[in-house]
């Protein structure tokens, strides 16, 4: 097959992307690339050669025999494999034909022997899969979730305003805003690292009765489980000629949660980069270019990148769902659909490793975000005033502070003065404070960051939580 330059190629994950992420790219591609497909079913079918020969032995697997069986199927060679296709007209009959020609004459004939291609094909992609996500993908979600954690402890104490429906609501920390993604992504990996281990494989022939193999051995079970205790794969319980969908559709629903996460999250970074805003910064380099036209412009083009990303690849869920019908024991109309799954995860790994990127240089503004909680005056109090005032015993607390509220903006006054005149108001306002905050009302108007409840406790905690838990899972990943 001749070589092509990687800008004939028509996926921007082939062009654009493997030049701007090289590493990340290579990892991938040596693991959900056409050659990995090739390779890893040339894999699975000497793992079914394996089991043949130790319970229908037509020789003895000794070990140089197990060594030469593994080399042949590493060192397959994919273009042999597509110019037997040509002839052929089918992808497994040509490896089993290319892979036949580099195996020992005497185990030949066992070759694929019992087995479907959807028996190979099926189990090879959960391999794929399994090594894609244990090996590039979680490991990358962990440094994501690790950026995350040390942020949120760094600014665990942070004041921020917060806010709802763009609007400004009452302070909380940077810290814990950033505590809702840890969380989110931390209890979205730990699932997704549970589906990637409950994958499945098969070896139930064209209907999945076990029609061939059952001809082979007297325990056709026995032999599916220990062809895929050779991969480290159980088999599935109930398979057609397909392995039932649902163990990769939860994989992949799973992994489309959690892309949508990293996009609100995204999204978050991107909406406090507006210039009215201005709260946190994308790193840009001194060479970058903003604008074409506006030489003054730092676009959070990273983070609007990843919402690009989620919004190329996140529907494609709808087909995830579609591929879960096949009539019958089986039909063919999963065929082309299916080959786009490692795109989906391809995508998904680039959305990761870029917002990972930003968050590691992010530049926080804490200046900026004081003087946005105090841009409202004090009104951000309203909420604390009308508690307090509703403790103390006044039944009508809501109405009298909304209506200081609304005096307060007309005269331009600050919320302390207008309750001031209020002196019961006033007093018993004082009185509140001193019993649950231990200060005088003077005190706690003074400095919202008196008024952001247990946030950056809460952030500590959360960051504190899901880093044991990601420990333990970055443990398991290097084992």
């Amino acid at each position: 097959m001749e070589p092509r330059g990687i800008f004939l190629n028509l996926s921007p994950l082939d062009h654009r992307y493997s030049v701007s992420s090289p590493k990340l790219f290579g990892a991938l591609s040596a693991r959900l690339g056409e050659e990995a497909v090739i390779r890893t079913c040339a894999r699975v079918e000497v793992a079914l050669l394996k089991a043949l020969l130790r319970q229908a032995p037509l020789t003895e697997l000794d070990p140089g025999l197990s060594a030469a069986l593994d080399r042949a199927a590493e060192e397959i060679d994919p273009d042999q494999v597509y110019a037997e296709e040509e002839k052929t007209q089918h992808n497994i009959r040509a490896l089993v034909n290319v892979l036949k020609r580099r195996l020992p004459e005497q185990v030949r004939p066992l070759l694929h022997l019992g087995a479907t291609s959807a028996d190979i094909l099926d189990t090879a992609s959960a391999l794929r899969f399994r090594d894609a996500l244990r090996g590039v993908i979680l490991p990358l979600l962990c440094e994501l979730e690790g950026e995350l954690i040390r942020r949120c402890r760094e600014e665990a104490d942070t004041p921020q305003i917060g806010r709802t429906h763009g609007q400004h609501a009452v302070p909380l920390t940077f810290g814990f805003a950033l505590a809702e993604y840890v969380s989110r992504l931390g209890e979205s990996i730990i699932r997704i690292r549970d589906r990637t281990v409950d994958l499945r494989g098969k070896l139930a022939g064209a209907v999945g009765a076990y029609n061939a193999t059952s001809l082979l051995v007297k325990d056709p079970l026995r032999l599916e489980r220990e062809f895929l205790e050779g991969l480290d794969l159980i088999p599935s319980e109930h398979s057609t000629q397909l392995v039932e969908p649902e163990y990769l559709l939860r994989l992949l629903l799973e992994i489309n949660v959690a892309f949508g996460v990293i996009a609100n999250l995204a999204d978050d970074l991107r909406n406090l980069q507006r210039s009215e805003i201005g709260e946190v910064r994308e790193e840009f380099s001194a060479t970058q270019v903003g604008s074409s036209t506006m030489p003054q412009k730092r676009n959070p083009w990273n983070s609007e990148h990843v919402k690009s990303l989620w919004k190329a690849f996140s529907p494609r869920v709808g087909t995830f769902f579609m591929d879960q019908i096949s009539d019958h024991q089986r039909d063919l109309t999963n065929s082309a659909s299916s080959r786009f799954v490692p795109e989906y995860l391809a995508g998904f790994a680039f959305a990761v490793d870029r917002m990972r990127s930003v968050l590691s240089s992010l530049k926080v503004d804490r200046a900026r975000m004081a003087e946005n909680i105090s841009r409202g005056g004090d009104l951000v109090y309203s909420e604390s005033v009308y508690i307090l005032v509703g403790l103390g015993g006044d039944p009508d607390a809501h109405e009298k502070i909304r209506s200081a509220t609304l005096k307060a903006e007309q005269t331009g006054e600050r919320l302390a003065d207008v309750l001031k005149r209020d002196a019961g108001l006033w007093t018993m306002l004082s009185r509140q404070l001193a019993a649950t905050r231990g200060m005088d009302a003077v005190t706690f108007f003074s400095d919202p960051a008196h008024y952001t409840g247990i946030a950056a406790d809460r952030a500590r905690a959360i960051a504190d939580t899901h880093a044991r838990s990601l420990e333990t899972l970055r443990r398991e990943l290097e084992s």
